[in-house]
């Protein structure tokens, strides 16, 4: 009996320490559009990192359509977005928290500018 309550005991605290991982990070697209690239840096560095969309099974983010961003650090952040016809804009200073969901929405855009490559 001694040895059940000991495993059973065991199995409680590991499943809790299962539950305890962080939540990811969520974008939530509520521009107008798709969205086919997403790239952030911290507010002000101008250092843009990876596309993020390309994490998502279709390489892109719909509209009111959540992406998970794993290894995000709570900060203040710029973004870069990017639509599939050629229009990219910027968004400045960003608060971000880890494992909170974060929104764009079409009011949020700025220096936006269209590409002559897009596709329309």
């Amino acid at each position: 009996m001694r040895n059940f309550l000991a495993v059973f005991i065991g199995l409680i605290l590991l499943c809790a320490g299962a539950q305890a991982e962080p939540k990811a990070t969520q974008f939530w697209n509520l521009t107008s559009a798709t969205v086919t690239e997403l790239r952030l840096a911290p507010a002000g560095s101008g250092q843009f990192g990876e596309n993020l969309c390309l994490h998502d099974k279709d390489k892109s983010v719909d509209h009111d359509e959540r992406l998970k961003i794993t290894g995000l650090n709570s900060g203040r952040y710029d973004a870069k977005i990017a639509y599939a016809n050629g229009r990219s804009c910027l968004v400045k200073d960003l608060a971000i928290e880890a494992g909170k969901v974060f929104s764009i929405e079409d009011k949020d855009l700025t220096a936006c500018t269209i590409s002559s490559h897009g596709d329309d």
